[in-house]
């Protein structure tokens, strides 16, 4: 069982389009080999509605024809390949429609089921490494999580493009279960207008914080701009080959862009080759200010500059 389809909801975890209990399910898949990697769709999804059903379009099988923004993430992963060592996907979905302040709700309860979802594996398997990789407002999920669990309970962490204040994830990275957890913040200026929008509809607990794409600074944190030049020359020697921005604003690009679900499966799987700190050393310590993608002056050919020179 490769992939696992679990759906938080009102009455607590639940296994997608099936009756069963979900819990002795997933005690079962637990006790198999491989990392586990939960991964945890953002806002407008909701598996309760066929159109916007995250296990038919980013956790699925095949093209959603529906999608225009749209990458599987399980077997770009490496799951679903046949390979005896690859370990467990739980595809994990939320009730993310409706406003922003509703989705945000619903995202903290979903924490909370998906930390009993951790427990219970953890309590059948302590010896298998879990990662998480979330996406927008799944970040919340994620880090609501951290605060109903124990050190150890989760290694790495992916979030990209985080629809959360730093201010959340730097106090849920310091929770016991944050504070032995490694957290990769995957960013890009493309996203500044959807953090500039979480900014002004989600009221800050923290005077002056700012969306989690400005940077986060923390030990065991490590932020990735995926339109920084610098970052993407870097990743090479970690097995990584993202391709180069295409748009000044998009919110899915850290997902949909060639190599870059690769990039993280290599993250997850292969930790030892792509060390937090090293990538640390290797990636630029300030992130590119915001808006800086949008207003950046478009560069003129060479050939439009009347053929000019300069002085070698």
């Amino acid at each position: 069982m490769p992939i696992l389809r679990l759906n938080a909801g009102p009455n607590g975890l639940s296994l997608h389009g099936s009756p069963a209990p979900a819990l002795p399910v997933l005690r079962g898949a637990a006790r198999g080999r491989g990392p586990i990697i939960i991964l945890i769709h953002g806002f407008k999804y909701d598996p309760g509605t066929p159109r916007f059903c995250p296990h038919s379009r980013i956790f699925g099988r095949a093209r959603h024809p529906e999608s225009t923004y749209h990458a599987q993430w399980p077997r770009a992963l490496g799951f679903a390949c046949g390979h005896a060592d690859e370990g467990l996907a739980i595809a994990f979905g939320w009730r993310a429609r409706g406003n922003l302040w509703r989705a945000q709700r619903s995202a903290w309860a979903a924490g909370v089921a998906l930390a009993q979802a951790i427990n219970t594996i953890r309590a059948v398997a302590p010896h298998r490494p879990i990662h998480a990789i979330t996406h927008s407002m799944g970040s919340e999920v994620l880090f609501e999580a951290l605060h109903h669990l124990s050190a150890h309970d989760v290694q790495r962490i992916i979030a990209i493009t985080g629809a959360s204040y730093a201010s959340v994830a730097e106090t849920a990275m310091q929770t016991p279960a944050g504070r032995t957890a490694e957290l990769l913040n995957v960013t890009s200026r493309e996203n500044d207008l959807f953090d500039a929008m979480f900014e002004q509809l989600i009221i800050a607990d923290v005077p002056q914080d700012h969306a989690m794409g400005a940077g986060i600074d923390l030990p065991n944190a490590v932020t990735l701009q995926l339109d920084c030049a610098r970052t993407l020359a870097a990743l090479p020697r970690f097995g990584g080959h993202i391709h180069a921005p295409g748009r000044r604003v998009c919110h899915w690009s850290g997902y949909t862009r060639p190599g870059a679900l690769q990039f993280y499966a290599r993250a997850l799987r292969h930790r030892d080759d792509v060390t937090l700190e090293a990538l640390q050393d290797a990636l630029p310590y300030a992130s590119a200010p915001r808006w800086s993608r949008i207003f950046a002056m478009p560069q003129i050919p060479s050939h439009l500059l009347g053929g000019q020179k300069t002085a070698s």
